[in-house]
């Protein structure tokens, strides 16, 4: 198994496929690490150091080709495939999650979507259909679901979790705002506009 990324290598690494997924939108075929830096906020200087740790990918006042550089990425971050994935909430931050096309482009399947109101059971989000939370468990396996997602209210974010747990989910995208216990094995990655903005205004500020 290759050696595994520092925390801050995969994050900048993560950064960088999403602003190479845009550009790739947008029609470019080429970008340079200035423009990569102006994206993120990263010095273009750690950028050249960080793709150069895994190979030559570009060339000085040429640039990076930008579909050879998403595929180099993806390999590193491992995410190349398909990643089927179990959603928790069928209420609006649920539906806008489900029906976003950016996961799919990242190779992000819904495959799963679960909502314990009956009046949501059976209405289409994304491209499947709302089933019934008391069968998450049979349709993770069934799906074979690697990640799941929390789109339900803190005060039931810890049951959802426990349940995820027991279908054999190892890693947990937490969308409220509850702190989860989970095994040590477990992977738990919180997402918090709030913080993520003060994060942005602290370093805009000062």
């Amino acid at each position: 198994m290759a050696e595994r990324l520092n925390v801050g290598v995969a994050a900048r690494l993560s950064r960088y496929l999403q602003v190479l997924t845009q550009a790739r939108k947008m029609g470019k075929t080429r970008i340079s690490s200035q423009e990569i830096a102006e994206y993120t906020n990263i010095n273009a200087t750690q950028i050249r150091r960080d793709l150069s740790n895994f190979g030559k990918f570009g060339k000085r006042g040429v640039g990076y080709s930008i579909e050879l550089l998403l595929d180099a990425i993806r390999k590193i971050l491992r995410t190349q495939g398909q990643h089927n994935v179990a959603l928790v909430g069928a209420g609006r931050l649920g539906q806008a999650i489900a029906s976003s096309s950016i996961f799919a482009e990242h190779g992000i399947n819904i495959a799963v979507v679960v909502d314990t109101d009956e009046a949501k059971l059976g209405q289409p989000i994304g491209r499947v259909a709302v089933e019934p939370y008391e069968r998450l468990a049979e349709l993770v396996r069934e799906h074979n679901v690697v990640v799941g997602v929390l789109a339900v209210p803190a005060d039931g974010a810890q049951q959802a979790a426990d349940d995820l747990v027991s279908a054999g989910v190892q890693i947990i995208f937490n969308y409220s705002e509850a702190l989860l216990e989970t095994p040590g094995d477990v992977t738990v990655h919180t997402s918090n506009p709030a913080v993520e903005l003060l994060y942005a205004l602290y370093f805009h500020l000062t």
